[in-house]
């Protein structure tokens, strides 16, 4: 596993009421989530990258009304059209 290490502006753990820890594992999950979204990221890798089993990170989606599916409904229904 890689560590990286961040500089934060002084008061921002305090502010956001987070510990390193708290705040660290958020950070992870936030990253995941948006890269997700984008779609630079399977949602397998995402899961990764946030350090949780795919079934909660699918759940953390939901918590972030974020989509788990990375198709929209127009791409849907054009492949199921056969287009």
């Amino acid at each position: 596993m890689v560590r990286m290490m961040i500089e934060l502006p002084e008061g921002v753990l305090a502010a956001l009421r987070k510990d390193p820890k708290s705040f660290a594992e958020e950070m992870r999950l936030a990253a995941a989530v948006k890269w997700y979204e984008l779609g630079i990221v399977s949602q397998g890798r995402a899961a990764e990258i946030a350090g949780l089993p795919r079934r909660q990170f699918i759940d953390a989606l939901s918590r972030l009304s974020v989509s788990p599916f990375q198709y929209t409904a127009e791409e849907i229904l054009r492949e199921a059209e056969g287009e």
